[in-house]
């Protein structure tokens, strides 16, 4: 691997693992710089997989180690989630290039679009509510997160997160805690397909996670406060970029464009 491209994909990754702490949605800047530095949308689908493992893994060691985990809530959600992220990765690796780079885009921009609004925190939760029919509700959702997060992930965290605070009324904190643990169980099994298909650069995979690693000790130490404005500007002119390069927008300029 050249060593722009090696320091291009762990910049990336610090870039995602610093918005993924802070903010959210990483996976939009990091999935198209792998495709951009020439993989196949499938091998970058894969390949990302390994940095947000390794970054999921962390989070839910932090938050065990706090106190807010709730592990029967978190497997029962995670059971179907696992299910769906197979079908999910099995359709993802099936689609052409050309296909999946043009619902990259369109996600992009509506997770983009969720981002700028934050309506987890326009979304107001109550007293935690987890009846039986609630628990039912959730359990069907969460096949629908994993087969999305199995499919193309970027932004599965607002899903989640605006998912279980209508469903059950939790505490951000707890969501949280429930959200990272579901991602990572329901990464393997994705990341399992991709591995079994051979749809893994192992070497852009571990430099990525690197850099998320970086970035995700970084966003801890940074004051949201005073960043959070200027993260979202930044990540509104990268994924709407990014988003019209995959959309072709670019070649409407001319050669070179």
């Amino acid at each position: 691997m050249p060593l722009k491209s090696a320091l291009l994909v762990f910049a990336a990754g610090i870039a995602a693992g610093f918005l993924n702490t802070v903010a959210g949605g990483g996976s939009l800047l990091t999935m198209p710089m792998l495709i951009f530095l020439g993989l196949p949308s499938a091998v970058a689908n894969g390949t990302n997989r390994i940095a947000l493992m390794v970054q999921n893994i962390v989070a839910v060691t932090n938050f065990r180690r706090k106190g807010f985990f709730d592990w029967q809530l978190g497997l029962m959600l995670a059971v179907p989630a696992v299910l769906g992220s197979i079908v999910g990765a099995n359709i993802a690796i099936q689609l052409p290039d050309r296909i999946f780079n043009k619902i990259l885009a369109v996600v992009m921009m509506v997770v983009l679009t969720l981002i700028l609004w934050q309506p987890q925190k326009r979304l107001s939760a109550h007293a935690e509510n987890l009846t039986v029919k609630r628990k039912i509700i959730a359990v069907i959702t969460f096949f629908f997160v994993g087969m999305y997060g199995g499919f193309i992930q970027a932004g599965v965290g607002f899903i989640i997160i605006a998912s279980l605070t209508v469903i059950t009324g939790m505490s951000l904190v707890k969501i949280n805690s429930i959200k990272v643990f579901v991602v990572l169980i329901y990464m393997l099994s994705s990341l399992a397909v991709f591995i079994i298909n051979g749809q893994i650069n192992w070497l852009l995979g571990l430099t990525l996670a690197l850099g998320n690693g970086t970035g995700a000790w970084l966003g801890s130490n940074f004051a949201v406060a005073k960043g959070d404005k200027w993260i979202r500007v930044i990540l509104f002119v990268a994924v709407t970029l990014m988003a019209a390069k995959l959309l072709g927008l670019f070649e409407l300029l001319g050669p070179g464009a």
